[in-house]
């Protein structure tokens, strides 16, 4: 379908953040022109009216290079093809290069100052939307290197960055996955799309031939990947000799200001809990009917035919119920959303797959679908408005500075909806099918959220240890390591297939260090909210709102005290642990001793 066939009531209206393309181009020349407009400030920022106003004007170019930033990108994203958008997001993004670097002065400027006078800057009520800015900076002062050091790194950042990039071109432009024949006898040419479809194909047959069509194409540049991955790992870790941090774990850690003791919590909690793993295990075998269950066996549904099929307008009516607990004034801004065009629905020629959601200050925050009729989809859309209201709640009540939450944060409100909506549709359906198919659902989530993040987490962990050790990576000690996780992890019930240890190598997370774990703690933090909502009165959802308005104006694992979870302590893994067990017997209740009728072994 091309763009021009989509009614206008189902494409966002990015007029609200431009009305024209002209008024993009207005803007755009106004930053380019005042690129450099806070260089006054450079060895001036040794009294507080300076500070005030260097900070101010910071912010003002910050809020017009998202908006013109916001507008480039999701033009593109509406046909990828097109030349003038693509045009406009490069344009943005070298002067977002070249500012970032003219302001690299700021930071290493300030941290400069006594100890004494930045705490009271962050006492000093004329400073309070900047209070959290300079409590993170008393944090980080030891660790802000000069402003010529902050230059440098700065003007870095594309070399720093392109370990990633070497990896991206080679996964998604280079690599040749070959042919498989399909379902239909049909020779298929396999990519990363296709192979997510034929992993869950009932043909046994047709699963294995993409499992190891796939893997076949990343051990054939195995070499090379162990390499650049290797590469990346030791950047972090000069990154975090030069920043003055004992190890990339630290570092990367107090860029959130996250405590240690919640990446070590996560991965103790769930390998004391990796029994109920080996039993999720244990079931799908037998309700797949196979006596051995190999890894190109955990994605194929468990339960056949259940079928959520709802228009896109049921979808959203569906999901404004399943999140009516959230109370009165959340259900008004999700009608809003959907009714006021936020949303860009359904694909078309060259639209961008997937689906997200973009906030942008000042404005409101949208959200690109793909929709088609399918359960998957229907909480899609539940979990991207989970972003979107976040979005928006934090921007209506804090200022720009305090407005943007952090990663560690951002998918426990997406979750969150996720969870309430499952939930309200196994207590709704009679149809007993869909109840079995969503509470593998709810399983396969903690599956792929919690146990995997955590076991690509330790993994991560692990690694960096060794460079920081000084040991070797080559791509068999890595192969080693992984295997032995991915044996430890999933259990006696599943034959780790020898392609399994090469898994590592495939996954572009790693190239943001210690970026998965967020997953796992988002996932663990979303089931212990949902329980207060539902369990709860109006207080715990009151409580909600409030995190959801907090923006990222403390710590995050402040802010999520608020809602009564405390990733420092056991507890909300212990909830988590239990929402999984719980959620497990009450599949296996429903299955009965034989279970379902699945694909056999061939």
């Amino acid at each position: 379908m091309k763009r021009t066939e989509v009614a206008e009531k189902y494409k966002w209206r990015l007029e609200d953040i431009f009305a024209t393309p002209e008024d993009w181009e207005k803007a755009f020349e106004q930053l380019k022109g005042n690129a450099d407009a806070l260089s006054k400030y450079r060895g001036k920022l040794a009294d507080k009216e300076n500070i005030y106003n260097c900070l101010k004007e910071s912010e003002s170019q910050s809020m017009l290079l998202e908006k013109l930033y916001a507008y480039a990108r999701m033009r593109q994203d509406e046909d990828t093809r097109d030349p003038e958008s693509k045009s406009l997001c490069d344009r943005i993004e070298n002067l977002y290069v070249a500012i970032s670097a003219n302001n690299s002065f700021i930071v290493p400027s300030l941290t400069k100052l006594p100890y004494k006078f930045l705490k009271e800057l962050a006492q000093d009520p004329k400073f309070s939307e900047y209070d959290y800015f300079f409590k993170r900076l008393l944090q980080q002062k030891k660790y802000v290197l000069s402003e010529k050091e902050e230059r440098l790194l700065a003007e870095g950042g594309e070399i720093f960055g392109s370990f990633s990039d070497i990896f991206t071109m080679l996964d998604n432009a280079d690599l040749d996955f070959g042919e498989i024949t399909d379902e239909k006898g049909e020779k298929v040419k396999l990519t990363h799309a296709k192979y997510s479809y034929f992993m869950q194909s009932p043909d046994r047959k047709v699963r294995k031939r993409a499992f190891k069509g796939y893997y076949k194409a990343y051990i054939g540049h195995i070499h090379t990947i162990a390499q650049v991955y290797a590469s990346s790992v030791k950047k972090d870790w000069y990154m975090s000799r030069v920043r003055g941090c004992k190890s990339s774990l630290e570092r990367a850690l107090k860029g959130e200001d996250v405590s240690p003791a919640v990446y070590n919590r996560l991965l103790t909690a769930v390998n004391r809990n990796l029994k109920h793993l080996h039993s999720y295990m244990k079931l799908r075998k037998r309700a797949l009917g196979l006596p051995k269950y190999h890894m190109y066996d955990m994605y194929v549904p468990i339960i056949k035919d259940a079928k959520l099929e709802l228009s896109y307008e049921e979808a959203c009516e569906l999901v404004m119920e399943g999140l009516r607990p959230l109370g009165k004034e959340y259900g008004r801004i999700l009608k809003k959303a959907i009714e006021e065009r936020w949303i860009d629905v359904f694909e078309s020629e060259g639209k961008r797959s997937g689906a997200y959601s973009f906030g942008v200050y000042g404005v409101h925050p949208f959200v690109l679908l793909n929709y088609e009729k399918t359960a998957h989809d229907v909480f899609t859309i539940a979990h991207e408005l989970g972003h979107s209201l976040h979005s928006y709640f934090s921007s209506r009540s804090q200022p720009y500075s305090k407005a943007d939450y952090t990663i560690f944060i951002a998918e426990v409100a997406s979750t969150v909806n996720e969870v309430l909506l499952l939930k309200h549709i196994v207590n709704k359906t009679g149809d007993e099918k869909l109840k079995k198919y969503l509470l593998s659902y709810y399983l396969d989530m903690f599956r792929t959220t919690l146990f995997r993040q955590t076991q690509f987490s330790e993994f991560e962990a692990r690694v960096h240890r060794m460079a920081e050790n000084g040991q070797p990576l080559t791509y068999k000690n890595m192969c080693e390591l992984y295997l032995e996780l991915n044996k430890k992890y999933y259990g006696p019930h599943v034959i780790c297939d020898d392609e399994i240890q090469y898994e590592w190598a495939r996954i572009p997370h790693f190239y943001r260090n210690f970026y998965v774990y967020k997953y796992a703690t988002g996932l663990t933090s979303a089931v212990s909210i949902a329980k207060g909502i539902l369990e709860g009165g109006n207080e715990v959802k009151e409580r909600y709102i409030k995190f959801l308005s907090s923006g990222g104006s403390d710590s995050p694992v402040e802010l999520l005290k608020i809602t009564g979870v405390d990733l420092t302590v056991a507890k909300p893994y212990r909830d988590a642990m239990s929402e999984f067990e719980g959620t497990l017997r009450q599949l296996k209740k429903l299955l009965g001793e034989k279970g379902e009728n699945g694909t056999k072994e061939r």
